[in-house]
């Protein structure tokens, strides 16, 4: 994969005038900063929410943030009829698109399922990414150069994936689901970046620190207990975007690819997450998951 030159220049106020993104899980957290730090720089930013109400909130203040026109998509990524729905939407309201976000994830404290039966941290937090990009992939190619930027996590270090129980239907872990979808993202994005070799479009992603968000509170018990006593404790969210930002419109990082980023910098990943074989095994599933297969 490509390496960055050293130094970390931020780009300045207009650096992304003209260019549009579209920024998933935007209405808190490092989603909202992420798409107010684009707005900032002079991009066209487009949320996709999955609230109407607290989208039009968010929508509202990137507006006032600055940069040019912005809108709002409204679709629950959990849904693959809903995301389907998105990406055909997105296509017939935006001409090009330079940057995807792929921001929208949670951890859910008991097993559940997603409305197309599938385990719902595998649901949103990999096939929501992996079929999103994979609908809006040939606009995004067609707008080169562009850039895709998955957010992860370094929760990815302590897990890997469980091919023969991907759904966790044999034993079912909050933290064991949401670290295998974290190094599900890293795979996504290593292979991406592989078949995307040479189109001018790269493929990120990025640990964005332990960020005190809404992220663990949809749920009761120790894992929400946990979150809230930690909260005092934990990144602003406008810290926790700008890993997401820099990767979004730096200029140095232009033409990197494949990497996995923390503080703005190229990061170690885990021996799971160079995985080349894994990586395309999870890819052959994702299609079959997603119906994308064939």
């Amino acid at each position: 994969m490509s390496t960055p030159p050293p130094g970390r220049r931020i780009a300045t106020a207009a650096a992304m005038q003209g260019r549009v993104c579209l920024v998933t899980g935007a209405t808190q957290g490092i989603g909202r900063e992420t798409a107010l730090g684009l707005a900032r720089l002079g991009a066209d930013v487009h949320l996709v929410a999955r609230d109407r109400a607290r989208g039009e909130a968010a929508l509202a203040e990137v507006g006032r943030a600055g940069g040019g026109r912005h809108s709002l998509f409204v679709a629950d990524l959990a849904s693959q009829a809903a995301t389907r729905a998105l990406a055909e939407e997105a296509k017939a309201r935006l001409p090009r698109l330079h940057v995807l976000v792929n921001n929208a994830g949670g951890i859910f404290t008991e097993r559940a399922l997603s409305p197309d039966g599938l385990e719902m941290t595998l649901a949103l937090n990999h096939l929501g990414y992996f079929l999103l990009t994979a609908l809006l992939l040939d606009r995004i190619r067609a707008s080169a150069p562009a850039r895709i930027v998955n957010v992860s996590s370094t929760a990815h270090t302590a897990a890997r994936v469980d091919f023969d129980d991907l759904q966790g239907e044999r034993g079912y872990g909050a933290w064991k689901a949401y670290g295998q979808s974290k190094l599900a993202n890293v795979l996504f994005t290593r292979e991406l970046a592989r078949r995307l070799a040479g189109s001018g479009v790269t493929a990120n992603c990025l640990h964005p620190g332990v960020v005190a968000t809404g992220f663990g509170r949809n749920g009761s018990g120790p894992l929400s207990w946990g979150v809230r006593i930690a909260a005092p404790f934990l990144l602003a969210p406008a810290r926790g975007a700008r890993t997401s930002i820099y990767l979004a419109s730096a200029p140095e990082v232009e033409k990197v690819t494949g990497e996995y980023f923390a503080k703005c910098r190229v990061a170690p990943v885990s021996d799971a997450a160079r995985d080349d074989a894994a990586a395309r095994r999870l890819w052959e599933a994702s299609l079959r998951l997603t119906g994308l297969e064939g």
